[in-house]
């Protein structure tokens, strides 16, 4: 990125500003970079614990399947799925809080004695698969957040940084040459005045 100035002191300091910001600034989103991938981390580590679960209910649970084949599945449904929001690093994520399930009437006496078991069975496994689906959403929301973040790490470290060293060191040499000249060009005008009042 080629960064605009001038050869003068106003673009020197307006350079130096910006290069003190960005200097100040680089370790804050450096933290927010690694918090973001430490939260992403734990957000697959509970994704995956997740889905090993969902597993093993289903395992569990294999023995019973032609009993399943009797249950209806009409009888529960997922009326809403409660969120909160937190922020992570400036970035916010939604929090999985609950899951509200209704339940449609039924017959105790007309259907087979484990429904109600089965019922809460199907929630804890409709609430595991939720909650499986909500980490994974979150793991893929934070890593965005952290991919922009490592950007913006990367902009500043090898593009501006350098960018605004290079062209604040280009003003202070030209600066530096011009005042050099000045000097010169007056001690030459000093000694022609000497060598004409000598004359």
């Amino acid at each position: 990125m080629a960064i605009k100035f001038q050869y003068n002191k106003t673009s020197l300091q307006n350079l130096n500003k910006q290069l003190m910001i960005r200097v100040r600034t680089l370790p804050t989103i450096k933290n927010k970079e690694s918090a973001l991938r430490i939260e992403v981390k734990k957000a697959r580590d509970m994704a995956h614990a997740l889905e090993d679960k969902i597993n093993g209910k289903f395992s569990q649970y294999e023995e019973m399947i032609r009993m399943w084949a009797e249950f209806d599945p009409s009888l529960i449904t997922v009326k809403d799925v409660k969120l909160s929001v937190r922020k992570i690093a400036g970035v916010q994520i939604p929090v999985f809080d609950e899951v509200l399930f209704s339940i449609r009437e039924y017959s105790l006496f007309n259907t087979p004695h484990w429904f109600p078991e089965g019922i809460e069975i199907i929630k804890d496994i409709i609430r595991i698969a939720l909650e499986r689906e909500f980490f994974y959403r979150k793991m893929l929301l934070l890593d965005h957040a952290r991919k922009k973040t490592t950007q913006k790490v990367n902009l500043y470290e090898k593009v501006q940084i350098p960018g605004y060293d290079e062209a604040i060191l280009k003003i202070r040499r030209f600066l530096e040459d011009e005042e050099n000249l000045a000097k010169s060009s007056q001690k030459i005008v000093k000694t022609r005045q000497q060598e004409t009042e000598a004359a």
